[in-house]
């Protein structure tokens, strides 16, 4: 399943489904595709989210077996999150909803 997030003051972003409905459970949100944050709530989201991602940041890589040892193959929770974050840090500025369907 892949996700697509709305928001009128930026293009959407897609990404994959758990990845997203992680981040969407960080915001302090159900998990529920599809779904939506209202502009008023949009900074609260933010704020649960950077800090739910600060603890993550703690974790380092995980371990990687001797077949996957490709260099740059793991991409961390928090830059997987950083285009939502812009997207949440534009729709305050714009006082925009933001919204997500799934793509299934």
């Amino acid at each position: 399943m892949l996700v697509t997030f709305s928001c009128r003051a930026t293009a959407n972003i897609t990404m994959f489904g758990d990845v997203a409905v992680q981040l969407i459970k960080m915001m302090e949100h159900s998990g529920t595709v599809p779904s939506a944050i209202l502009a008023k709530d949009v900074a609260s989201a933010l704020r649960h989210l950077e800090a739910a991602l600060a603890t993550t940041k703690e974790k380092s890589k995980p371990e990687v077996s001797e077949e996957d040892n490709e260099e740059g193959s793991f991409v961390s929770l928090p830059n997987r999150a950083s285009p939502l974050i812009a997207m949440l840090e534009a729709a305050i500025q714009d006082e925009s909803n933001v919204s997500w369907t799934s793509n299934s």
